[in-house]
This record gives C-alpha cells, sequence and structure tokens, in this order.
C-alpha cells in the first residue's frame, strides 16, 4: 500500500493521540494544520512524519490548497466548518473523517460524496462514537437471541475527577466554556413509553434526576437534544423507550439553571456592556435590579429562580458569589454579550490546573424482552479517568478513537469503504473499531443488573 498523507485539520485536545496513534503505522505521514503555526508545531514535537502548517479553516483558498495534497482529512474543527471541508474533499476526490454527529448540512452531501466515491466517516469520538459500538454489539445479540430491546438509555458525561468537582457547578472546563453551557441550554426530543416528548430549553435543567451508575458516583441525568432518530439508526422499531442524555454531578443542573434564569446564557449584544463595568453593575443591568445593594441584587434573583427551599437557596447565592458576580471587581467584557462575559470568567476560575484529571463516564442500559415473556436488564458502563501528566480521558477517547478508525479506513476494510456519508450503525464498521479500541484501554464493561 502507498503511503498515507493525512490532513488533520485543529490542534486541540483530542487530536495529539490521534496523531500519535496514526503514527505508529510507518506508511502514514501527517500534517497538523490549525490557525497558530506555534501551536500546531508545538503538538508534533517528537511525532516522526508530522508536519505542522499554518490555516484558516474559514477560508476556503488556504483549505483548499491543503486537501488537494493530501488523501485523508480529519476535521476536528468545530462542526459548523464540517461541510464545507467536505464539499472541497469531494472536489479533489479526498476521504474525511469526523468526531461529530451527521448533521443535515452533512447528510445532504451524501449523493455528492458518493458520485465522487469517497466516504465521510463521521460518529467516531466517544459520544458520539464508543456508544454506538457497543449498543450495536448488545442490540445485536438480542436480536438474534430472538429478544426485543423494549427499553433503550443512554448517558454521557466529560467531567473532572470528584476530587476537582468542589465548586458551585461540579464542573470545569479544558475548552471555551460556551459549547458545553449552550448544550444545557438546548431543547430535547425523546420516546417515552410509546410517546414522543419535547422539553424546550428553558425547561431542560428543571428535568435533571438523579442517576445511578456506579458506586460512589452523586450523578444526575437530563435528555440531551434529539433522540428520536437513533430507534430507526439502531434498528430498534419494538423500542417505546428511546433516551439519549447527559450526565452532571448533582447540583450542576440547578446551578445552570439559576444563570439561564438570570439571563447569562444570553447571546445578544448589549450596548450597556462595556469595558470598565463591575459584575455587580452586569448583574443589575442583567436581571433589572432597582439598586445596585446587594440585598437589591439578591432580591431580584430570588423573584427570577424561584429557589424551592431555604437551602437550595443559600447553595445558588454562595454559588453566585463563588463566580463573582455580585462583586465590584471590573468585568472582562467578552463579544458584547453575556454568555462570552460569563464564559471569560468561567475560564478564569473552572480551568483545569496541572496535576488535575478528567472522568468519563458513559453508560448505556438496554431492557430486553425475550420471547418467554421474560424481561432483564443490561448495561454498558465506561468509566475512564485521564492521566494526570498525559492525555485526558475525553481527550484520549476521543482521539484514540478516530485514529483507529481513520486506520481502518486507510487500510481498505470493506465496510469502510462504501461511498458515501457513514457512521457506525451497523456490525461490519462497530466491531473493528471496538476489538482495537479495547486493545487501547477504552472499554465499556457489560453488567446483567
Amino acid at each position: 500500500m502507498a503511503n498515507s498523507k493525512i490532513l488533520v485539520l485543529g490542534s486541540g485536545m483530542v487530536a495529539a493521540p490521534c496523531v500519535e496513534y496514526l503514527l505508529r503505522n510507518e506508511k502514514n505521514q501527517v500534517t497538523v494544520a490549525c490557525r497558530t503555526l506555534s501551536t500546531a508545531q508545538i503538538l508534533v514535537t517528537g511525532f516522526p512524519r508530522a508536519t505542522a502548517a499554518a490555516l484558516d479553516v474559514s477560508s476556503a483558498t488556504e483549505l483548499e490548497s491543503q486537501i488537494i495534497s493530501h488523501n485523508l482529512v480529519i476535521s476536528l474543527v468545530p462542526y459548523v466548518y464540517h461541510a464545507s471541508i467536505i464539499k472541497l474533499a469531494i472536489k479533489h476526490k479526498v476521504n474525511v473523517v469526523t468526531t461529530s454527529y451527521v448533521s443535515d448540512a452533512i447528510r445532504e452531501l451524501d449523493a455528492l460524496a458518493k458520485e465522487a466515491g469517497i466516504v465521510v466517516l463521521n460518529e467516531v469520538g466517544v459520544d458520539p462514537g464508543v456508544d454506538h459500538l457497543y449498543a450495536i454489539k448488545k442490540i445485536t445479540e438480542v436480536h438474534a437471541k430472538g429478544g426485543l430491546i423494549k427499553e433503550f438509555y443512554s448517558y454521557c458525561g466529560g467531567l473532572p475527577a470528584p476530587e476537582h468537582a468542589e465548586n458551585p457547578l461540579g464542573f470545569k472546563f479544558s475548552w471555551s466554556p460556551r459549547g458545553a453551557l449552550l448544550s444545557q441550554f438546548n431543547s430535547a426530543h425523546f420516546l417515552s413509553k410509546g410517546k414522543k416528548v419535547e422539553i424546550s430549553n428553558k425547561d431542560l435543567m428543571g428535568t435533571a434526576k438523579p442517576y445511578f451508575v456506579l458506586d460512589g458516583y452523586n450523578f444526575v441525568a437530563y435528555p440531551n437534544r434529539n433522540s428520536l432518530p437513533f430507534q430507526e439508526f439502531y434498528d430498534i422499531p419494538e423500542a417505546e423507550t428511546v433516551l439519549c442524555g447527559s450526565l452532571r454531578y448533582e447540583g450542576n443542573p440547578a446551578m445552570v439553571k439559576a444563570l439561564i434564569d438570570l439571563g447569562w446564557l444570553d447571546t445578544q449584544p448589549k450596548k450597556w456592556l462595556k469595558t470598565g463595568i463591575t459584575w455587580a453593575e452586569v448583574l443589575q443591568k442583567a436581571i433589572g435590579a432597582e439598586e445596585l445593594s446587594e440585598k437589591a441584587l439578591v432580591s431580584r434573583v430570588e423573584e427570577l429562580c424561584q429557589f424551592p427551599d431555604e437551602a437550595e437557596r443559600e447553595r445558588i447565592l454562595s454559588g453566585l458569589r463563588w463566580i463573582g458576580l455580585f462583586s465590584s471587581e471590573q468585568a472582562t467584557v467578552r463579544g458584547d454579550n453575556l454568555l462570552d462575559t460569563l464564559c471569560a470568567q468561567l475560564e478564569k476560575e473552572l480551568s483545569y490546573q496541572p496535576g488535575e484529571r478528567d472522568l468519563v463516564m458513559l453508560q448505556r442500559e438496554f431492557v430486553v424482552e425475550w420471547q418467554d415473556g421474560k424481561k432483564e436488564t443490561f448495561t454498558s458502563t465506561l468509566e475512564l479517568y485521564g492521566e494526570p501528566q498525559g492525555y485526558s480521558g475525553m481527550a484520549k477517547s476521543v482521539g484514540v478513537t478516530c485514529g483507529v478508525a481513520t486506520q481502518l479506513l486507510l487500510d481498505g476494510y470493506e465496510a469502510f469503504s462504501t461511498p458515501g456519508v457513514l457512521a457506525p450503525y451497523k456490525k461490519e464498521i462497530c466491531d473493528p473499531i471496538r476489538e482495537l479500541v479495547e486493545k487501547e484501554g477504552i472499554k465499556m464493561v457489560e453488567t446483567l443488573v
């Protein structure tokens, strides 16, 4: 097989384990391209057959100049860029891999990808990615034995390890908090007992409920985006409940709900949000408090948040103070809007520090009905901690899974060679990836509850 020239777009935390895995194969050459050349240079340092390049992914000219000289592109940049990258890859007949969900914009390119004879492989990270591998495994096994999947649940959380979660949000950020916060402000759609359920974005955090995964953890779970298509993707038409969601530590959704109720997730520009304004002044303007005194601010917060009891009131107010939202310090105004300004503060207060580790917790639950009418519940659970001086759990689970899937595509495995837009919803794609990621220590433990 000829040498493979691989273009990796993006140099974030998941890129390094992906690149490391791919460069184990001596026939692979990798170019890491991102906006800042020095960042890419740091990433490729010490790797053989790896080079760095400066590239503005929003520039079609710069993008095309790199794509044309490679035979596979891995897009690890924000999903909003994927469609434009894939269009250029189609033009030059270059295969593409992403770790993101297949968006409508990507799905619309399926016919063009088939016509060009290229593969656009998606959803090969952890969630989505590893979750598919074990869902398809269990569903295939159950169907082969004549069983039915009556209920299906999937929950995932990328979290700080418990010992590093002692803050009001029970959360830390390894990149911009913007995406993480907005993910908790989406509407949700799922199937419950045969009925379609929709929850508005403003009500989502209020639906969070305690959810047991493993001993020693105190999780809550809530629905996430649209679970309905997975009934078709996983070929489980018999399922009466299909629900995919997120895990957080107890207290996080209520804290985020308070931030939502107070307007902090608003992305609209505010003319009054100028450099020099204090956090207390921002809060006063945002919530419409009559005065700047803390008493007036607290009174208005109570009106807007409608705390269920005194203990929760004290906890949330203490958290808002911890973040600094009542303080007389100057706010770090960013983007002329409340969300980005809040994110600037959270980046300062809630970023991972050297030596701290993260946790990826992923569980899939299957309620199975056998032919004799007996019901059983099975779970598949991933508990993966990051290494304090190595890769984070999130970086490893996403980056290595992406690397494994990419190598299988490069090696010409039949299931990975069908032109068009692909995702790991079939046994033929999932099994080879699963077998290899397990060798890398990324393995879900299957249990009969």
